[in-house]
């Protein structure tokens, strides 16, 4: 018979919970590495388009 039954199910839960907990960190990295690198882009584009004198990109519309 099971001799620690909670010992018993906190071993059998842990590893999803630090598998969540990884794919947690990886995807929040991801998101975060995305944001930035959208971010300096856009303003290196801004920076071309005002050395070309061209008028600056209009910003999307987010309402549908």
């Amino acid at each position: 018979m099971i001799e620690n039954f909670w010992l018993n199910a906190a071993w059998s839960v842990l590893p999803t919970i630090l598998l969540f907990a990884l794919f947690y960190v990886v995807l929040r990295a991801i998101f975060h590495i995305d944001r930035n690198e959208r971010r300096v882009y856009s303003e290196i584009e801004a920076e071309e388009r005002a050395r070309r004198g061209l008028p600056a990109k209009p910003k999307p519309s987010t309402h549908s």
